[in-house]
């Protein structure tokens, strides 16, 4: 964990849901943290989300998913941002 916390920028990349279902990105961690607030992006598989100090931000969802239905598969609120859109590739 010392890498990510003296990285300059962590970017996240995993599945967005657990095999069955479940959010991976939720309001609170259970397990130990051993490097906080140290996250700048987490891209999945059906979502970019910026991590910022207001809260996370939704960058850009998959397509064929809507803003609303990327919420309803995260625990964590997301902040919709105004330039939202399908990711590029």
């Amino acid at each position: 964990m010392d890498l990510a916390v003296g990285a300059r920028r962590l970017i996240i990349v995993m599945n967005h849901t657990t095999k069955e279902g479940e959010p991976r990105i939720v309001k609170k961690c259970t397990y130990p943290l051993t490097a906080v607030e140290c996250v700048d992006l987490v891209v999945t598989d059906i979502a970019v989300i910026e991590v910022t100090k207001k809260g996370l931000v939704l960058k850009e969802v998959a397509p064929g998913w809507t803003p609303e239905e990327v919420q309803k598969v995260t625990e964590a609120k997301l902040i919709v941002a105004p330039d939202c859109h399908e990711i590029e590739l």
